[in-house]
């Protein structure tokens, strides 16, 4: 008799995430030489992603990327002062303004999606379509909004590789636009501890590790780096400073996030729905427009360099806008006190307004009174 073993394919595994870790280290090296802006995570990203489409073996590691989000959460709760905190609690009505701002753009996104391509996937009813183009356009993390579309019956390969393409693309464009711009944000907002001390940076580690598991057990929304976040904030905000992150920790942690972000993207996301991933990549560019100009009109209001507003309110994920924050010191707390802000709420809200905008009897009532399909070229094709 055989005898099962996982040996060999573990073996396998174990290879793909060592190829991906020197393909990725490559990459950042040559983007640190190059002065590209994130090096440590724009260069992993763009290079595992060319590798994933063009069908080269790359993996991440789930654990590893936690505890990446972790060591970058414990760094950035180290800007949480007490007059930080202050601020940003004076922000309060500016950082609602912006939440409302992520919540209708969101909406129109989903709106113009569905205008564009709700008839070019006949096997969906109109509900699921809506569903389909709502949570793909909303302003969200991506695995919250996939698994609440899949509540809606929504395809949930579309909204997810929405948000993949959506969050890759604003992690490329920013950066690059607040380098070459030489637009400069809140430097005068430096990390309370600034010295490492391995007693305090392992206490630290622990607690915010400890922060992160119970976040996860509560079923959070990003738990390893909300739930981190919070206990570095908390420690920072109570006066008390255990340790720096070292900078090769953070670099680490950049480049295993890149390496998260890049894995997405394979040889089948290229073929899902092309036209559909056309729309979105536009799209996108076009709220990175329309978030800088809002970044900038309230700037001149409550008087905060418009560098850092483009950060806090721009459509990306929060983990690489806070990073984005942080290498180009460009005012961590403000920027990730509006990108959680903006995450909570949507996470909070976006299911109700659907359930309220596109009730289940009105999508019943609309599917009646919409004459029989005809068999046409258009909708059998596959977008």
């Amino acid at each position: 008799m055989r005898r099962f073993s996982f040996a060999q394919p573990d073996r396998t595994q174990f290879a793909r995430y060592l190829f991906t870790l020197a393909l990725a280290f490559a990459a950042a090296e040559a983007c640190v030489h190059l002065h590209t802006p994130l090096p440590w995570m724009i260069g992993p990203l763009v290079v595992v992603a060319l590798a994933g489409v063009s069908g080269a073996p790359v993996a991440s590691f789930g654990p590893a990327r936690n505890a990446a989000q972790l060591t970058i959460a414990s760094a950035l709760g180290l800007y949480f002062t007490p007059e930080v905190g202050a601020l940003v609690a004076g922000l309060w009505w500016a950082i609602a303004l912006s939440v409302a701002w992520a919540l209708g753009l969101g909406a129109l996104f989903g709106a113009w999606l569905q205008r564009l391509h709700g008839h070019r996937f006949p096997g969906l009813a109109p509900r699921q379509m809506r569903a389909t183009t709502y949570f793909a356009g909303a302003i969200g993390a991506a695995s919250e909004m996939t698994l609440l579309a899949e509540r809606a019956g929504a395809r949930t390969d579309l909204v997810a590789a929405s948000h993949s393409l959506r969050v890759l693309i604003v992690t490329l464009v920013i950066p690059f636009a607040m380098q070459w711009s030489g637009l400069h944000g809140l430097d005068a907002l430096p990390p309370a501890v600034r010295e490492v001390r391995p007693e305090g940076l392992a206490l630290l580690v622990a607690l915010a590790g400890a922060g992160g598991w119970l976040a996860a057990r509560l079923k959070r929304a990003n738990p390893w780096f909300l739930g981190a976040l919070l206990v570095s904030m908390a420690l920072t905000l109570s006066g008390i400073g255990l340790s720096a992150v070292p900078q090769a920790m953070s670099n680490a942690a950049q480049l295993l996030i890149g390496i998260s972000l890049g894995v997405r993207f394979n040889r089948s996301f290229v073929h899902t729905a092309p036209r559909w991933l056309g729309t979105v990549a536009f799209g996108t560019l076009v709220l990175v427009a329309l978030c800088a100009v809002f970044a900038l009109a309230l700037s001149h209001v409550v008087g905060i360099p418009a560098a850092t507003l483009v950060l806090g309110t721009s459509p990306g994920g929060i983990a690489e806008m806070a990073i984005t924050a942080k290498v180009l010191q460009l005012g961590v707390p403000v920027v990730t006190a509006f990108q959680v802000c903006r995450l909570i709420a949507v996470l909070l809200l976006v299911e109700p307004v659907f359930r309220r905008l596109y009730p289940p009897s009105a999508a019943a009532k609309a599917e009646k009174s919409l004459p029989a399909k005809q068999d046409t070229t258009e909708d059998r094709g596959v977008d």
